[in-house]
């Protein structure tokens, strides 16, 4: 029985070597691969005066009138 247990010492010595190794890499944190850098936003051509005459646009006449 104890040859056994002496024999097996080096293959679990082994086997936590590995999970300790495995462990590390899975808890590691990383970047998304998938992810490119992150950019500004882009700016939509017009800014405030743009987005009040797309409102004006869309309200109705009689409305616009009143205003």
């Amino acid at each position: 029985m104890l040859v056994v247990a002496i024999l097996l010492l080096p293959a679990l010595g082994l086997l936590l070597f590995a999970m300790d190794r495995l462990e590390d890499s899975l808890l590691r944190p990383t970047a998304a691969r998938h992810a490119g850098p992150r950019r500004h936003l882009r700016l939509i051509p017009g800014g405030r005066a743009g987005a009040d005459a797309r409102r004006a646009r869309r309200a109705d006449p009689a409305e616009r009138e009143a205003a």
